[in-house]
């Protein structure tokens, strides 16, 4: 193996050059733990902010406030807080979409019913 360095010629496997002391060959990375890196967090901002407009916007609104939180703690390295706002802002962001969902299936229905009495 050559010293990319100086050129002088040192055994294969050296870690540095014998003449210059350069070196050769980089040591390998530290292993760390067997666990792997922590997947994307859904943060449900999206979903979070077209509930709110369009179904029922009391319930969309802390949805909003949570899906918002998402990426700042998982930026800080509070991966637990962060899928713990995640789930919370899934639940709201659901709540909110059955609720508008429930009232625009009662109002079609009070609409029919005015529509039926009224013939």
């Amino acid at each position: 193996m050559y010293c990319t360095k100086c050129g002088n010629q040192n055994p294969d496997g050296a870690w540095s050059c014998a003449s210059c002391g350069e070196a050769l060959q980089r040591p390998p990375a530290p292993t760390t733990s067997n666990t792997p890196p922590p997947a994307v967090i859904p943060n449900y901002l999206v979903q979070s902010i077209l509930v709110t407009l369009f179904c029922c916007w009391p319930f969309g609104i802390p949805a909003i406030v949570l899906a918002a939180k998402v990426n700042g703690l998982a930026a800080s390295g509070n991966i637990a807080g962060a899928l713990d706002a995640s789930n919370k802002a899934k639940m709201w962001c659901w709540i909110s979409f059955g609720l508008g969902l429930v009232t625009l299936i009662g109002y079609a229905g009070l609409m029919l019913i005015g529509i039926i009495a009224d013939s």
